[in-house]
């Protein structure tokens, strides 16, 4: 199951979640989600867990509760939406 994890600091690492989300079953990655120009954390990420069971238990456990200093939101991924194209402008 994929889940993101919101509201994250920026200093957070993916070792920092792989650590927190080990804790409830096996993490098969991690993805933290940064700025393609700057290259700075956005604050949100993804980690996948192959266990069902387990990924809800940690869903459970860690949403809304302080992870290094901030209250996070963790739930399961929706899938992203389809955008409209944007047209070039000349």
């Amino acid at each position: 199951m994929e889940i993101y994890v919101g509201s994250l600091p920026y200093s957070v690492t993916e070792s920092d979640l792989t650590d927190a989300f080990t804790a409830f079953g096996e993490v098969s990655s991690v993805r933290l989600v940064s700025d393609k120009f700057s290259g700075k954390s956005k604050g949100f990420g993804f980690v996948e867990m192959p266990n069902s069971a387990e990924a809800d238990a940690a869903i459970a456990a860690l949403n809304e509760n302080d992870f290094k200093g901030r209250d996070i939101k963790v739930n399961q991924a929706k899938p992203k939406e389809e955008r409209p194209q944007r047209r070039a402008s000349y």
